[in-house]
């Protein structure tokens, strides 16, 4: 199997090495990833500036782009005949709820499916401490599960991995998204020069624990798992507002 590799936590991330090196013993591996932390920049595309790509190692690329540029290189560029598998990650935090509309983890993975490419999203629900060894064998274990049930047409999959060594993991639980509780603040401040900058900052480690979700299933040590979707129309509002907007003015 050919698998593509990319994160938005750099190319020098110990997740993404240790991951790149152990699935080489069984499979072909291109990495591709920022040549810098992208974290939280979404699914943004680079079209205002060149990419460049550096070799960094074996079949192992730095870009200066985004990690769903990584994606469009990888697999236009990079990858030769097309990867069968594109993983993002093995992520630094976590990537739940809302989270996952600015993670650029998550984008990375999207993205992947937009080309029709199986995907998955990995993160780890720790600040530090990273237990990646422990998570290069889970993530080897979802790889044989999809191998053997291939996702669904538009569907990728987001995996968070609770903060506990894997002999105290309960298994996997297929999830919901949960709700994130924000509470950013805009700080105004003065730089040496007078003038005035912003920092976005905040406690967002806060949600909701109800029963189903990512966060309750992280919360009480299971491995989430949840399907995303392409679509994100919300059916659920169709009918009403085919009543409120009428073909004709």
């Amino acid at each position: 199997m050919l698998i593509l590799l990319t994160n938005d936590d750099g190319i020098q991330s110990e997740g993404l090495m240790l991951l790149r090196d152990s699935l080489r013993i069984e499979h072909e591996v291109c990495v591709v990833a920022p040549e810098r932390e992208r974290t939280c920049v979404g699914h943004a595309i680079t079209l205002h500036k060149p990419l460049r790509i550096r070799e960094v190692g074996e079949k192992t690329y730095a870009t200066n782009g985004t990690p769903a540029d990584c994606v469009l290189l990888g697999v236009r560029v990079l990858a030769g005949a097309g990867p069968d598998l594109i993983i993002s990650g093995i992520n630094k935090g976590p990537n739940m709820g809302q989270d996952v509309n600015y993670s650029g983890t998550v984008a990375a993975a999207k993205e992947g499916t937009f080309l029709g490419i199986s995907s998955i999203a990995v993160s780890m629900n720790a600040r530090r401490h990273y237990r990646f060894a422990d998570a290069v064998r889970i993530t080897e274990r979802i790889i044989q599960i999809v191998g053997a049930h291939p996702l669904a047409d538009s569907t990728f999959l987001n995996i968070n991995i609770p903060d506990v060594s894997i002999a105290d993991i309960k298994g996997f639980m297929v999830a919901t998204l949960g709700k994130r509780i924000y509470n950013d603040k805009v700080i105004q401040r003065t730089d040496p020069r007078g003038g005035t900058y912003y920092w976005i900052g905040g406690d967002s480690e806060a949600y909701e624990s109800l029963e189903g979700t990512d966060f309750w299933a992280v919360e009480r040590g299971y491995i989430s798992v949840t399907p995303l979707g392409l679509d994100t129309t919300n059916h659920g509002s169709i009918h009403n507002y085919k009543k409120y907007f009428r073909r004709s003015l």
